[in-house]
């Protein structure tokens, strides 16, 4: 079973610690208005001063626990037992000095065992119902008696009645309160989890790929190899270089053979792996007009546009994983609108913002759901959509992003994000990038 990973285990925590503190406010609010009400409005007479005191201790441990846990930190399990540890001693000790077993707001045991239930290991929680349940009996022994019948005949005009359904409904509506925010908090975490579990799933479907591409890369590594080499001797044949014809071919033959062999190193880096030899100083005007260049050179294409609005050009490193994440798109584009497409490079801040442009039918809605997922292809091929899936994740690896979306006047248009500190010079970078 896969274990939970950290980031996601803090997160949760600590939205279950500071919901702990809201209801720690609530508590410490409610308790004020509610000793007074029953000293002064019930004339019923309680010691203030140790009662105050306790209160003021909690709203003291509350505020130490609002600044400490205000900033992302750890949250374990046994920092929500002694947080929820302090409710309980602080409740008891207000009740010991209200009656003990005989004020009904003892049920609010309850509350604290509840929301243990919720928040913490199953060890934790039975150790807190024993201690909250040791409490409940130390109060029955030991607690200063309140001079207040209990006059259950008289229904709701008994004071004991009263208190008793304030205490339910403040139980009732706390719970519902706070167990529906901690249900979502850990749905949101369950989300995330499930996020990561296909993050990994998919980040180890490239590493398959990059597996098997490496073995197809060194199995065609050699007749390539031995394919350069004759060809390069029949080009120096008298046979071949008497007839300007057969030569021209020959030489047509070795370019398609370097093309080849570009492809099966291209690859590896469609997998989602850059190679550091592959990495070359040059600046992002050069390497987008290189690009446009390289690719317009070997596709069938009736009408592509490019603008560079990037503005002031910076020094960057050249990579064939970029390169090939960039062609891929544009592949996909042309396939898609084969008579017409649009490259724009501009720049957003720190990042590096290309947005290719077609007239083609444009994304499915299932497709639009679900960009970047392997597999999902409007072509009908066996395992198509491959390509834009890759450039999801090379793009993910250099900490960008890739957007898609169906234009209103027709076509597609993909964006892709590339933060300019994953690609150019750093000490060329602007203060601030």
């Amino acid at each position: 079973m896969p274990r939970t990973p950290e980031p996601a285990r803090d997160i949760t925590g600590l939205k279950n610690m500071q919901q702990l503190i809201q209801l720690r406010w609530i508590a410490v609010v409610g308790q004020v208005v509610t000793i007074l009400a029953v000293h002064f409005g019930f004339g019923i007479r309680l010691p203030l001063e140790p009662m105050l005191t306790v209160l003021g201790g909690l709203a003291a441990f509350n505020l130490v626990s609002y600044v400490r846990w205000r900033a992302p930190r750890t949250v374990t399990n046994s920092r929500l037992f002694i947080a929820l540890l302090a409710d309980v001693g602080t409740l008891t000790a207000q009740l010991y000095l209200s009656g003990g077993v005989t004020n009904p707001f003892v049920f609010l045991f309850l509350l604290q065992v509840s929301l243990g239930a919720v928040l913490l290991e199953a060890g934790s929680v039975w150790t807190l119902a024993v201690i909250s349940s040791a409490c409940v009996a130390g109060l029955a022994l030991f607690s200063r008696p309140l001079p207040v019948p209990l006059d259950l005949d008289r229904g709701l005009a008994s004071p004991y009645i009263q208190g008793l359904l304030v205490c339910f409904a403040l139980n009732a509506g706390l719970l519902v309160t706070f167990i529906s925010r901690i249900g979502r908090i850990l749905r949101a975490r369950d989300a995330r989890l499930a996020d990561l579990r296909q993050r990994a799933a998919e980040e180890e479907h490239i590493v398959r790929m990059g597996l098997l591409a490496s073995g197809a890369a060194h199995e065609l590594g050699t007749p390539l190899a031995t394919l350069a080499v004759i060809l390069g001797d029949w080009a120096r044949l008298p046979h071949f270089t008497s007839d300007p014809e057969l030569l021209n071919e020959v030489i047509e033959m070795e370019t398609q053979l370097k093309r080849c062999k570009a492809i099966v190193s291209g690859i590896l880096l469609s997998a989602g792996e850059a190679r550091g030899e592959s990495s070359a100083a040059t600046t992002i005007g050069a390497f987008l007009e290189e690009l446009v260049h390289d690719w317009r050179a070997t596709r069938p294409l009736v009408a592509f546009e490019y603008e560079n609005q990037f503005g002031d050009d910076l020094p960057m490193v050249s990579d064939s994983a970029v390169k090939q994440m960039i062609d891929n798109v544009l592949d996909n584009a042309l396939e898609a609108s084969p008579k017409w497409l649009r490259l724009v490079a501009t720049r957003q801040g720190g990042t590096l913002v290309l947005t290719v442009t077609d007239r083609g039918p444009g994304f499915i809605p299932e497709m639009l759901r679900h960009v970047g997922k392997p597999y999902q292809s409007s072509k009908g091929r066996p395992g198509g959509g491959l390509g834009l899936f890759l450039v999801v994740n090379v793009a993910r690896t250099l900490g960008g992003d890739v957007a898609a979306r169906n234009r209103a006047e027709g076509g597609a248009e993909v964006t892709l994000t590339l933060p300019l500190a994953a690609i150019a010079l750093e000490e060329n970078l602007p203060h601030g990038d």
